[in-house]
């Protein structure tokens, strides 16, 4: 055999160490393929629970440090009043307390979504009638406005009205001053509103009744 046929054939046949070291690389690039499209699929997992997160708005009204009395002494710990809404119809009040103050609004803002109170609003994002809360010492009264008019009230019921997505209303605190109360009497008014088609419902007449 001459030398030009055996160079050739020596061309045309791969080496033998080249044949694992190909098999090994296309592994490797359907590892990393396989794990991209697992991250691909969590981060779409993550925008979702991102999206959903995003409707609810967190805004914390106070936060105090406490102390409890124990047999060693006192525990120190912090206290937070959180107010959770979607400015669309929904809010709800929570308290967490922790020992520190992270602790304490991720606390506060779980125990104000177990706590959701639905709001029904106008087209003008205001309520349909006058209601009055009382929770403790605290007593709140809300009546509805003219378009425009904003949101007129203090405190924590002025964070309490705009997370419900309400716009135009008039409030007033006729109680005490503690934030969680007039915060919660706030809530207790606006659970009790009712529309005009529900209490036409519930007294048994007509809608036209009502406004005559």
């Amino acid at each position: 055999m001459t030398e030009s046929n055996s160079k050739n054939k020596s061309k045309d046949i791969p080496a033998a160490a080249d044949v694992p070291a190909a098999a090994d690389g296309q592994q490797q690039e359907q590892r990393r393929g396989g794990g991209n499209r697992e991250r691909r699929g969590g981060r779409r997992g993550d925008r979702r629970g991102h999206e959903r997160d995003s409707e609810w708005q967190e805004r914390v009204v106070q936060i105090r440090r406490v102390s409890k009395t124990v047999k060693g002494g006192k525990k120190m710990s912090f206290r937070a009043i959180v107010v959770v809404g979607n400015e669309k119809g929904q809010v709800g009040v929570g308290v967490g307390k922790a020992g520190d103050v992270i602790g304490a609004v991720r606390k506060g803002v779980a125990d104000g979504k177990k706590h959701l109170v639905k709001v029904p609003l106008t087209r003008h994002s205001s309520i349909p009638t006058l209601s009055n809360g009382r929770d403790g010492a605290a007593s709140v009264l809300i009546r509805p406005a003219a378009p425009g008019t904003g949101v007129i009230a203090g405190g924590s019921i002025r964070t309490v009205l705009e997370l419900a997505g309400i716009k135009n209303v008039l409030a007033k605190r006729l109680g005490s001053k503690t934030p969680l109360n007039n915060a919660r009497a706030a809530m207790v008014a606006l659970a009790g509103l009712r529309t005009h088609k529900e209490t036409a419902k519930e007294r048994g007449i007509s809608l036209e009744q009502i406004f005559s």
